[in-house]
């Protein structure tokens, strides 16, 4: 809408004798109960033109309307002047730039951004909770991709610590040589079976020091189990070797198992970091901001520093012992990632409980003055509930990915079935179906709300084929494929179409926008952007279906016209959908 924006400064400057930057004009979409596809707000034009918002916005209407052939009326309501675009300009539209190939393609940038996503411990399989993680990764990794950037998907793997002793510790005793394949267990939940073992057996120590007459405290530090889990740490550091056998064989069975529920959650990365490499890292940082006078060493040895200026605290950066923090290594991986790629942008997709421990991180880095600094972002999100109450992980009452996925397509399965428009599939195909309904369901609705929302997960309200749902927008684009399967496009013929109906107006408008939501997105790092905006397009798509018949439209003409129209919607639907990481069936 360029082309307004200019006319309206030269409107400013022949009615009013002023001069004022595109910035001063604000243009929005007009609201759906006034006349018009573009408002402009009149209120802080009235300081020079003298005159009321009203005769301001029928002066500045009058000269458009005279000098633009694109305009066909306009209407002035209080402040805002609403205009109506002449239909031969969104036909054009259509045939120029929707329609071809490079619409939404935005050229490289020339800038290169990490999106760091997922981070599990070895300790476990993935939950519900990094099921937002993941998709919220990747989605975004998706659009600033689509947005010009090039992207490197990063995962940083807690592969080391006392969690991971823990299974360890628990399968050496409890675990009779049990394997993945001897147990038919996936690997991710072999290994967490054994950290819910240890925690039941050092529960049950507990409870036996303290009916011995320990306290709480005593009991929990005292417990043979965890003494023996902080010794095999211990000897881990040490590279004691039948443990770090041990440690490798049982990661292995865990990076078999992420695979496998990574593939079915379509997520990949480019690169991945081990906090067995990175954890002593950073300790070189602290040599470096003590010499800076960034950091301070207390009597004890410990180094510190001191945020209380920036509205937070003094915060430890190595214990007395020499040893590190969480913090530290933060450091040196932030600077290990630097050096690897030299990005514009590194982006932390992490829960909000750790919203200030990376306040504290970029502060130090940026008071360090490290390279990369001023691009550090964390994409911090909501916890994700059931309908059942908060996950937990320790009791082995978590949210497994796994089953999440596998009770998606068992859910999609029911409420496909029950159209009863899958009788003529292949068993094959309805089962591909019934993947893709499941997890466009589960994806749809896990990013279409602000990452930063706490979200109540419905399985069965997210596969409504009517509601606001993934499923929803799946059917809509099965339904243009349907039409245009039973209908040839003429490509030879674009003959001019006499006027728009009000719903073929409105589908194509509601297409223009992509691009610009394709950087709205970009910008916001929200997925949920181009969620609502898919939601929407699949609204009007609808109405526009019901309302003009497209197979049996009264011409021709109109009838190759609707089916470009329908050609473009599918295009656009499929694309935004694929940048949330979803697919969208030819049938269902």
């Amino acid at each position: 809408m360029n082309f307004i924006i200019e006319a309206t400064l030269k409107a400013v400057k022949h009615l009013y004798q002023t001069d004022i930057a595109a910035t001063d004009i604000n243009l929005q979409e007009t609201r759906k109960e006034f006349e018009g596809q573009v408002t402009i707000v009149t209120f802080p034009f009235t300081k020079f033109s003298k005159k009321s918002p009203e005769q301001t916005g029928n002066e500045i209407g009058e000269y458009l309307k005279n000098e633009l052939k694109e305009i066909a009326a306009f209407n002035v309501v209080k402040g805002f002047l609403n205009i109506s675009i002449a239909d031969s300009y969104w036909i054009n539209e259509l045939y120029t730039a929707i329609l071809p190939d490079d619409f939404a393609v935005i050229k490289p940038n020339g800038k290169k951004v990490m999106v760091e996503y997922s981070s599990p411990n070895t300790n476990k399989p993935l939950h519900l909770g990094h099921v937002r993680n993941n998709l919220l990764g990747f989605s975004v990794s998706e659009i600033l991709s689509a947005a010009g950037y090039e992207v490197i998907k990063a995962n940083l793997v807690n592969d080391r610590g006392i969690h991971i002793c823990k299974s360890m510790l628990a399968w050496q005793k409890f675990g009779n040589g049990e394997t993945p394949e001897s147990s038919g267990l996936k690997g991710d939940h072999l290994v967490g079976k054994y950290y819910v073992i240890f925690d039941k057996e050092y529960k049950k120590q507990i409870e036996e020091l303290k009916a011995a007459g320990q306290t709480e405290d005593e009991a929990k530090k005292n417990a043979p189990l965890i003494k023996e889990a902080q010794e095999m740490l211990l000897k881990w550091e040490a590279g004691d070797e039948e443990v770090i056998s041990l440690w490798k064989t049982m990661n292995s069975w865990v990076y078999a198992g992420f695979a496998d529920t990574y593939k079915k959650l379509g997520v990949t990365f480019d690169k991945f970091y081990y906090e067995s490499d990175t954890y002593l890292l950073g300790k070189d940082i602290v040599d470096e901001g003590l010499a800076k006078g960034v950091f301070f060493k207390k009597e004890d040895g410990s180094v510190w520093i001191d945020l209380t200026a920036e509205g937070l605290d003094e915060k430890l950066v190595l214990r007395s012992d020499g040893t590190s923090v969480y913090m530290t290594q933060d450091m040196g991986t932030a600077q290990l990632k630097y050096n690897d790629y030299h990005m514009d942008k590194s982006i932390y997709v992490v829960g909000n409980e750790q919203d200030y421990h990376f306040k504290v991180l970029f502060t130090i880095l940026n008071k360090l003055g490290k390279d990369g600094a001023n691009g550090l972002y964390h994409l911090s999100y909501g916890m994700v509930d059931l309908p059942s109450g908060k996950m937990k992980s320790r009791e082995g009452t978590v949210v497994d990915a796994d089953d999440l996925m596998a009770e998606m397509e068992k859910t999609a399965k029911e409420q496909t079935d029950a159209t009863g428009k899958v009788d003529g599939f292949s068993e094959e195909d309805k089962q591909q179906l019934y993947h893709i309904i499941g997890m466009g369901a589960l994806k749809y609705f896990l990013l279409k709300v602000d990452p930063k929302k706490r979200l109540l997960f419905d399985p069965n309200e997210s596969v409504d084929f009517q509601g606001h749902t993934g499923p929803f927008i799946q059917y809509t684009h099965a339904r243009i494929r349907s039409v245009l399967n039973r209908a040839a496009i003429d490509e030879q013929g674009q003959e001019a179409y006499p006027a728009l109906a009000d719903e073929e107006r409105d589908l194509i408008v509601t297409l223009t926008q992509f691009p610009e939501i394709i950087k709205s997105a970009a910008e916001s790092y929200s997925p949920a952007v181009i969620a609502n905006y898919v939601y929407e397009l699949a609204k009007v798509y609808n109405k526009f279906y019901h309302e003009r018949s497209i197979l049996q439209a009264e011409t021709e003409i109109a009838k190759q016209f609707r089916l470009r129209l329908s050609a473009a919607s599918g295009k656009v639907i499929n694309k935004g959908m694929k940048l949330l990481g979803i697919e969208v069936p030819e049938r269902m």
